[in-house]
């Protein structure tokens, strides 16, 4: 009996680390890439105090993030239990215990806001409204129709700013902000409709706020929503304060509109689009268009001057 408490113990604690890594959803930290933007945009990659500042404050978003995203999976652990998909997730399934998730929340929390601080005043600043603006979310906002995805959108928007608080930027256009919220909210009003087309009647129990929704809304949200991404981002790409390529930026409005054509052809024929953080990564085309899109945009403001 003692030799396999061990053992057990042993056990247990391989599933609680399996299960707190998994539910920290490391493949998700992709989305603070953003935070780089400032400094891309502003033609100071290459400036290494400004690099390392700019990666310091990404790593605090992505530990940051990764607490909300156990404090939404304790708080939803009941709806998700009932979902087809998230009922494997390691809290629902009890392969996480609820002590060691809260736990984690707060100290990850802790490490990432005090590492903010370290950095920039204003960037800690951006970070604490940006987990205020989360605890809003899992325990109330998410169930607001319309406000729901809003919420999601500000927290891409907050990245930018925080980077741009970090660079104290010079040549960066204000467009960009309205591209970033605007893109935001076209992959979080596709994933609400791909919410409803995978729950069907069941929907309402996951979130209520998907009562409020219907496909015919969300297919005019999401045609509205591309319709000024894209029309935002060729006004940001004219723009002459654009880091310093300024009309030159124009070329790389082809990979933008294949970046929202594409994800609107799978979303509407192939049915995806409930997960964007891995349909990025999993969608071949789509990745290599982002990584084609990333070359450019350096190509155009570092080396074609």
């Amino acid at each position: 009996m003692s030799s396999k408490s061990p053992q057990a113990a042993a056990a247990m604690s391989r599933n609680n680390f399996m299960g707190l890594i998994k539910t920290m959803r490391l493949r998700q930290w992709t989305k603070s890439l953003i935070v780089y933007a400032a400094l891309v945009f502003d033609g100071k990659l290459f400036v290494p105090d400004l690099f390392l500042k700019t990666t310091g404050i990404f790593l605090a978003f992505c530990l940051l993030s990764s607490s909300v995203y156990i404090l939404n999976d304790l708080v939803d652990i009941e709806k998700d239990r009932q979902h087809p998909r998230k009922r494997a997730r390691p809290l629902a399934s009890g392969q996480l215990d609820l002590r060691v998730a809260a736990t984690a929340a707060v100290l990850l929390a802790v490490i990432a806001i005090v590492a903010a601080f370290a950095v920039n005043t204003w960037a800690g600043v951006i970070l604490l409204i940006y987990l205020a603006q989360n605890f809003a979310y899992s325990f109330q906002l998410k169930n607001v129709v319309i406000i729901d995805v809003m919420v999601l959108a500000l927290g891409f928007l907050l990245r930018v700013m925080a980077g741009v608080a970090v660079v104290q930027v010079e040549n960066f256009s204000p467009w960009l902000y309205v591209c970033v919220t605007l893109l935001a909210l076209f992959l979080g009003f596709g994933k609400r409709r791909q919410e409803i087309v995978l729950l069907e009647d069941d929907a309402g129990n996951h979130r209520s706020s998907l009562l409020e929704y219907n496909l015919p809304l969300l297919d005019q949200i999401i045609g509205m929503v591309v319709t000024a991404t894209l029309v935002a981002y060729t006004f940001y790409s004219f723009d002459a304060t654009t880091a310093l390529a300024h009309s030159r930026m124009l070329l790389t409005v082809p990979f933008v509109f294949y970046f929202l054509t594409r994800y609107l052809y799978l979303v509407h024929v192939k049915h995806l689009g409930g997960a964007p953080d891995e349909l990025l990564i999993e969608d071949r085309p789509l990745l290599v268009n982002s990584a084609l899109w990333a070359v450019s945009v350096v190509l155009l403001i570092y080396v074609w001057k």
